[in-house]
């Protein structure tokens, strides 16, 4: 059985953040967040970037129904043209230091 981080959310809830945190993701490029969140997306972020170099009407959609946003799936597709030849591994998580506040493990993740 594989465990999913659940971050004490609901479902719907828990949903919802992933998608903002997504969203946040591929129109920023990079975003800076606790280590567990990072690593949580990535797999997400990396099966939707193979959807989208895909380059079909099904995959332009499932990519709008998962990101619930077009204007994060049209940066997506142009985000794609710089992995064409790669044929895996887009994401790269940067271990930083620990938040002060609480002591919380910070990462930025990134495209490569």
């Amino acid at each position: 059985m594989i465990k999913k981080r659940r971050f004490s959310r609901i479902g719907k809830v828990r949903t919802a953040f992933f998608r903002g945190l997504m969203r946040n993701l591929i129109l920023n490029k990079k975003i800076k967040t606790t280590e567990a969140r990072a690593k949580a997306i990535r797999p997400t972020v990396e099966k939707l970037i193979t959807l989208a170099k895909k380059k079909n009407l099904a995959s332009k959609r499932l990519l709008i129904s998962r990101l619930s946003d077009l204007e994060a799936s049209k940066k997506l597709e142009e985000i794609i043209k710089d992995y064409d030849n790669r044929a895996g591994g887009y994401l790269r998580i940067i271990k930083l230091d620990q938040r002060k506040s609480d002591g919380a493990k910070m990462a930025m993740i990134e495209f490569v």
